[in-house]
């Protein structure tokens, strides 16, 4: 490895360091948290360590955003995979993606709550806006899961399937499902998201009734 790819190797750490400290003070703390001295002390890192890389708050915030959106739809991507000798592909479908839901509620609980914390940075930025608003659910993975179970229109059954997701998530957060002290990463976490994905799943990929509006 030669002194120049060392440094640009070095480099990369830092930054991805630096998003992903930007994500934890937004989690824990809310969107006014995410500063560059913050990030410098949650680090452990000279004061000016951060500017040095994100010279504004902007370019910081666009960065850990940016960072959220690209880990998520790898995440989302990599649930939906299903074997192909699945017996069946509802009930198969349903149980990877309560499982992704049930991830954002545990092991990748910092990445919903720093989505939320950072809604009110991403006002008069569009690009900013659309990235954390498709960043935890992939609506190419959706569109694709549901033209393989037959949705007749596949794109916008994805729009509605990742309206319920949004829903499941925000109620199982801060809603009516948060009163029910269920631990994520158990059966019986898993088992209150997977009936409503399943039932969901089948009726987005029924035929349509004649004059049915969709």
């Amino acid at each position: 490895m030669t002194r120049k790819t060392a440094v640009s190797d070095s480099r990369s750490l830092r930054r991805r360091a630096i998003r992903e400290a930007a994500l934890d003070l937004a989690a824990t703390g809310g969107n006014r948290a995410v500063t560059h001295h913050a990030i410098d002390d949650l680090l452990g890192i000279a004061r000016g360590s951060t500017s040095y890389y994100y010279r504004t708050r902007q370019e910081l915030l666009e960065a850990a955003i940016e960072h959220l959106a690209a880990t998520s739809r790898e995440a989302f991507r990599s649930a939906l995979a299903m074997p192909d000798d699945c017996a069946d592909p509802f009930a198969g479908a349903a149980d990877l993606i309560a499982g992704q839901v049930d991830l954002l509620l545990g092991e990748r609980r910092r990445d919903a709550l720093a989505r939320y914390a950072l809604a009110a940075d991403t006002a008069g930025n569009e690009e900013l806006r659309e990235s954390l608003a498709v960043c935890l659910f992939s609506p190419a993975a959706a569109e694709t899961l549901l033209a393989s179970l037959g949705a007749p229109d596949p794109g916008r059954a994805a729009g509605d399937l990742i309206s319920l997701l949004e829903g499941l998530l925000f109620d199982r957060l801060y809603g009516r499902r948060s009163l029910l002290a269920l631990t994520p990463g158990t059966d019986a976490s898993r088992d209150d998201l997977r009936p409503t994905i399943h039932r969901w799943l089948r009726a987005l990929a029924a035929p349509a009734e004649p004059g049915e509006v969709r």
